[in-house]
């Protein structure tokens, strides 16, 4: 098995990983790595038949383009990792954000919420699934007008 497949372990681990592959160099993220209680969560759902992706960063998440498996849900229920107190937002950045909404609105994104005033992250339950998912085929020149660069 190649280098690569274990790169989300290594960088739990904290372990630097060089030449896999010829890809790209993994970025910095302000994401912190996977905690241990994760790691387990996601492992369990793992061996209970449900389809794990990482991201970027070597986190695992659950692949949603497979089907919910609610057994293996269940089952891992006890593993769930306990949600992080939300950090607070540096005054700039909740500016930022404010004035992405804002900008938004104007654009004609009606519906875009406002951040979170602690965390400075719109809530994506705040509106309905389908919006969100048109919002970057129907809005694109409003995004790129009013959304920094590295959001997109």
């Amino acid at each position: 098995m190649r280098a690569c497949h274990f790169a989300p372990l290594m960088l739990v681990l904290g372990i630097s990983l060089t030449g896999c592959g010829g890809e790209e160099e993994p970025r910095a993220s302000d994401s912190p790595p996977p905690t241990a209680a994760e790691i387990a969560y996601y492992d369990c759902l793992k061996k209970e038949g449900v389809a794990i992706v990482h991201t970027d960063y070597g986190a695992p998440r659950v692949d949603k383009s497979k089907t919910w498996n609610e057994k293996a849900h269940k089952a891992c229920e006890p593993l769930v990792p306990p949600v992080p107190s939300p950090q607070p937002v540096s005054a700039g950045r909740l500016a930022a954000a404010r004035k992405e909404s804002t900008c938004l609105r104007a654009e004609g994104v009606s519906w875009y919420p406002d951040p979170d005033p602690v965390t400075g992250e719109v809530d994506p339950r705040a509106v309905p699934a389908e919006r969100w998912a048109a919002l970057k085929r129907e809005h694109v020149d409003a995004l790129r007008k009013c959304r920094p660069a590295e959001k997109r």
